[in-house]
């Protein structure tokens, strides 16, 4: 997490997710990917599928709901989630084992 005094919430996730675009993101397997935020959706410079806001949101309540099951994107059961875990393992602390 880049500011850690910076609390991060369901409620002010997405505004955290969308102040990061453009910063460079490495996937678990060290691929590097840059996003844009355009309304609700996210899109990486590496898929053409977009991935939205409630898909982060999910993937936050999993991970919250169960640290010790939820240790990578595998685990997250959902389209996007290496993306998604590289994303949340950078401006949440939520991914730390």
């Amino acid at each position: 997490m880049d500011n850690p005094t910076e609390t991060i919430t369901l409620n002010n996730l997405w505004g955290v997710i969308t102040s990061h675009q453009g910063e460079t993101f490495y996937t678990k397997k060290l691929l590097p990917f840059t996003y844009t935020i355009k309304g609700g959706e996210m899109f990486t410079d590496r898929r053409e599928r977009s991935i939205t806001r409630s898909t982060f949101e999910n993937a936050y309540k999993k991970i919250k709901n169960n640290p010790g099951k939820i240790t990578g994107p595998k685990a997250l059961n959902m389209y996007g989630a290496p993306y998604v875990w590289a994303v949340l393992a950078k401006v949440t602390d939520i991914c730390k084992p």
